[in-house]
């Protein structure tokens, strides 16, 4: 049996997360945690990838996720208009 396992560049590809992001989350426990291969080496686990992703599509679905909330444009600041002969 092998595992197929990914270092950090194709983990980008798959999940596009910025590292600090990934890390939070893997501290909270909320993303799959990253092993060593050697002491400079780092991987994840792609079958724990893929099922995470396939976790938070399902959530997505049924609206177990958490999303952040619209914004309320009626809080947005105007800014007077110039005429066009004063750009620039």
């Amino acid at each position: 049996m092998s595992k197929r396992v990914i270092r950090r560049p194709e983990l980008r590809k798959i999940v596009p997360l910025a590292d600090t992001t990934i890390y939070e989350m893997e501290q909270r426990g909320e993303f799959p945690k990253r092993f060593f291969l050697t002491p400079r080496c780092v991987v994840w686990d792609l079958a724990e990838v893929g099922a995470w992703l396939d976790g938070r599509r399902h959530a997505s679905e049924t609206d177990a996720l958490r999303k952040a909330p619209a914004p309320d444009v009626r809080q947005r600041r105007t800014r007077p208009v110039k005429p066009p002969n004063q750009l620039g």
